[in-house]
């Protein structure tokens, strides 16, 4: 089994909390997205940090294409890994 694992960037918090609610929705995604702030590099000030949120995908059965679309309706992307 592989540790398959897709990162969306998102611009702020309550876009990742959406992102990550409408994923199980959407995808069927089981297990819960882990959600981490991602100060931007030299940057102090928390309102530029963007969130990732990082979802395993062992069967890898989300499409990656899907995912970059989905992060997309929040301003987001998906990271390649």
């Amino acid at each position: 089994m592989s540790d398959v694992r897709h990162v969306l960037v998102l611009p702020d918090r309550d876009a990742a909390q959406e992102a990550a609610e409408a994923l199980g929705e959407r995808f069927g995604v089981v297990e819960e997205p882990q959600l981490v702030r991602d100060a931007l590099a030299g940057e102090d000030d928390a309102e530029d940090a963007q969130w990732l949120v990082v979802l395993r995908d062992e069967d890898g059965r989300l499409d990656p294409g899907e995912l970059d679309a989905f992060a997309g309706e929040w301003d987001g992307w998906r990271e390649e890994p």
